[in-house]
């Protein structure tokens, strides 16, 4: 039985969050517009019009670039690809054909402990077409020109993925990287990303590329990852029956049927008639301007992950979790600026040993990861809109590293912080919530609670280990949070032996 080996190219278009469209000054927002309100002549292609190109979008364009290892030429310029079609209202589309702002590149991902490098072909430049929107048991579909002339930056691969799951993997990574250069909020599900697929398959050993297939319609990773599985599956029977493709197609994928369906043939580049763009001159990219857009990029998260794993001693999953958001890396590396600060502070020591250090970062982590990440899901907000101040935080932290509040204590601090943007020193106060380590006044607390439960005090003294952590639970829960459950523990202990 002949082995098949799956080839896979990506063609990404990346919707960007410029001000204005691509080559008019119509709002480039347009969620809230009725359907075809945000539109002017230029846009709709009327006669006698005149594009501008948007500078913002060439700009991101080339930054873009630069964080995937392209080359940018000297010179580039916008053409006109020629193709009838009713969203798209001028019956061309201004794109880059022979000379776009990018030329080759790569990413690097690592795929279960495995580096895999990328391969780009391209990063061009044009504007989108209009959105239709086909009703269901009607013979006719509606349009939507708000879109038109959005700015489209077009990211192609080489056909070097064997694994649908190494594109999804892709993606994912891709989406990471564009989010912090802040270039688009690459929403899949908004259509902000979104994503064709070229697949084909040949024998194992086999050079010849064959007829690939483009798949359309796939508005989220999953469904990327599934629509190409479904196409492996239905490629490899057609091969199996001496009927491989012959030709070039589009498929559409349905994710009710999960399935695959001929859409059309796919057109190739000759189709467009593709002609350079007389009403735009070529761009002329000047070096020093060139040069300042590569100095602009922030640091990108494969720079960052190294960063945080030899500073503050991360593990690479751990680093992975903390940088997979721009803003929600920058918020920790914050926090951390600010929480040792705090802990020397209160601790009135002069510096924090390295090892304390080490248990800063794990503390700061943890309670960002899980609670502050619990609250976010919960109300639905990203971390810019967090009403937690970096520094609150960190004080909120030190006062849980320096046992001036217990854990349930913190949580409960932590979200009167979250709801009302509180300093945590002035909740502990209101709620009275300060942790009790003297040994003192836990004593008579302790003494209540041993009285009140024979069967754990005896299940304890019979080797039961879970027994003991009954009843610190239990005196936790009279000293209403405040009890320090180490010195608890300590002495019920005592007591007890």
């Amino acid at each position: 039985m002949t082995t098949y080996e799956t080839i896979i190219g990506l063609e990404i278009n990346v919707q960007l969050k410029t001000k204005s469209k691509m080559f008019c000054s119509c709002d480039n927002d347009s969620n809230n517009a009725k359907p075809n309100t945000n539109v002017c002549p230029i846009c709709m292609g009327h006669p006698g019009v005149l594009p501008v190109p948007n500078r913002q979008a060439i700009e991101w364009t080339i930054m873009t670039g630069y964080a995937l290892n392209c080359q940018i030429p000297e010179t580039s310029k916008f053409d006109r690809k020629n193709y009838f079609y009713p969203d798209l209202p001028k019956g061309y589309q201004i794109s880059q054909f022979d000379q776009p702002l990018c030329n080759g590149g790569y990413l690097d991902i690592n795929i279960s402990g495995e580096n895999r490098r990328i391969d780009l072909e391209r990063i061009h430049l044009e504007e989108d077409a209009g959105k239709l929107t086909h009703l269901a048991n009607q013979d006719y579909s509606l349009v939507d020109y708000n879109r038109v002339s959005t700015p489209l930056m077009e990211i192609v691969t080489k056909p070097d993925f064997r694994d649908p799951a190494e594109a999804r993997f892709f993606l994912q990574e891709l989406k990471n990287l564009i989010r912090y250069i802040d270039v688009s909020d690459a929403n899949m599900e908004k259509g902000h990303l979104r994503c064709d697929a070229n697949i084909s398959l040949r024998p194992i050993g086999e050079k010849k590329l064959s007829p690939k297939t483009e798949l359309k319609n796939m508005n989220s990773f999953k469904a990327v990852e599934k629509a190409l599985m479904y196409e492996i599956k239905r490629q490899t029977e057609l091969w199996e029956q001496n009927d491989s493709p012959k030709k070039q197609t589009t498929r559409l994928w349905d994710e009710n049927t999960g399935a695959t369906r001929e859409m059309r043939s796919k057109e190739e580049s000759h189709d467009y008639r593709y002609f350079p763009e007389p009403d735009l001159t070529p761009l002329r990219l000047d070096p020093g301007w060139v040069a300042k857009l590569k100095q602009a990029l922030p640091e990108l998260p494969a720079e960052k992950k190294q960063r945080f794993i030899k500073q503050f001693g991360l593990s690479e999953k751990e680093t992975k979790l903390i940088i997979v958001d721009r803003l929600i890396s920058e918020y920790f590396e914050n926090v951390m600026t600010e929480t040792s600060s705090w802990v020397e502070e209160l601790k009135q020591t002069e510096k924090v040993s390295d090892e304390g250090y080490l248990k800063i970062v794990k503390l700061v982590f943890n309670w960002i990861t899980s609670e502050l990440f619990a609250l976010l899901k919960q109300e639905k907000i990203s971390i810019s809109k967090c009403k937690i101040t970096p520094e609150n935080f960190a004080e909120l932290c030190a006062m849980i590293y320096t046992n001036k509040i217990s854990s349930s204590g913190a949580q409960q601090v932590l979200k009167i912080m979250f709801d009302k943007g509180s300093d945590p020193s002035q909740v502990v106060d209101e709620q009275n919530l300060t942790q009790v380590s003297d040994e003192k006044e836990l004593d008579s607390i302790i003494d209540k609670i041993i009285k009140e439960n024979p069967k754990p005090v005896q299940d304890f003294k019979s080797g039961n280990q879970n027994a003991l952590q009954f009843l610190v639970g239990q005196a936790m829960k009279e000293s209403k949070g405040k009890a320090n459950p180490k010195i608890v523990m300590n002495i019920l202990k005592k007591k007890l032996s």
